[in-house]
């Protein structure tokens, strides 16, 4: 069920339509540090999940209107 904060978008590594969600104020302020930027609310993340067994996720980030928005697709880092 998608919410406010989740849609299918397609994603550019995984080659299909799968669950978005927008950023937590922690990846927010860790993509804001990674790009030097000082917006990034227009992001959003993919949820796919690429190995069932360990629950690894794509993570790719795109955003509402560019599914390619950098030249080389930028993934956050799975949080610990």
């Amino acid at each position: 069920m998608m919410t406010l904060r989740t849609k299918r978008y397609p994603c550019s590594t995984c080659d299909a339509e799968q669950p978005h969600r927008q950023l937590t104020r922690a990846e927010q302020e860790q993509l804001k540090e990674r790009l030097g930027r000082a917006g990034v609310n227009d992001f959003w993340i993919c949820e796919n999940v690429l190995d069932p067994d360990t629950g690894k996720q794509c993570r790719n980030l795109r955003t509402g209107w560019l599914m390619k928005p950098f030249p080389k697709p930028i993934r956050l880092p799975a949080p610990e």
